[in-house]
């Protein structure tokens, strides 16, 4: 069976990712974190086959897309639909 979650090879584009958090995702973090919304627990970065998701909360399997202001350059809104 192929492994799609939090695969080895994304793992380095994980950790730049969390390294260089966006205003919109600090902002949310910050407020979900440490089990602060309903004692939940949330991850950052966790990703399924190439696509990394901002935040996941397991026990919901509930993923998390924050768009930040990389969402707003020129061919974002392609690549966007593309992935979709």
């Amino acid at each position: 069976m192929t492994k799609l979650y939090n695969k080895n090879s994304e793992i380095e584009k994980r950790r730049l990712l969390r390294q260089n958090i966006t205003k919109a995702e600090k902002l949310l973090w910050d407020k979900i974190r440490d089990r602060q919304l309903e004692n939940r627990i949330f991850r950052r970065q966790s990703s399924v086959d190439k696509f990394v998701m901002d935040f996941y909360i397991s026990e919901f399997k509930l993923a998390i897309k924050i768009d930040g202001e990389s969402h707003f350059q020129e061919g974002a809104a392609e690549s966007d639909k593309a992935r979709q």
